[in-house]
């Protein structure tokens, strides 16, 4: 089971409904994880079970951080807001930093979390595959 923190900044969370809506059917056989007001619109507008931090100026950048160094996590998708300044860029940018340090697969836009949606969708159909095979 692929474990993954969803975020997105308060300009993008609608566009996390919407990626979330999309790729329920995907979702709903990962553990999901995210920062607060994330999580619960999430959990609210797809029924999906998603554990809730702290809003990411609040911590909850570093919760997912401090997720990503204990292995956790398997990907982030973090839907960021280039155009707006953001009061917690460095816990922002420390998060960025853990997942390079310890190769963790990180989106921050739209197409990039298509991309890897993409592979979770073909390693779950490669093992539903599979698991029909040996029975």
């Amino acid at each position: 089971m692929f474990r993954i923190a969803l975020v997105a900044h308060d300009e993008k969370k609608a566009e996390m409904i919407e990626f979330a809506k999309k790729h329920q059917t995907v979702l709903s056989q990962c553990e999901l994880t995210a920062t607060g007001t994330t999580g619960k619109l999430v959990q609210q507008h797809t029924g999906l079970p998603v554990t809730a931090l702290m809003s990411g100026p609040l911590g909850g950048d570093q919760q997912i951080g401090s997720l990503v160094a204990t292995q956790a996590l398997d990907m982030i998708i973090f839907l960021r807001d280039p155009l707006s300044a953001q009061a917690h860029e460095p816990d922002i940018a420390a998060l960025l930093r853990v997942c390079d340090v310890h190769n963790v697969p990180l989106a921050t836009n739209r197409q990039s979390a298509e991309i890897l949606m993409a592979f979770v969708k073909l390693h779950i159909e490669g093992s539903e595959e599979n698991a029909n095979r040996t029975s």
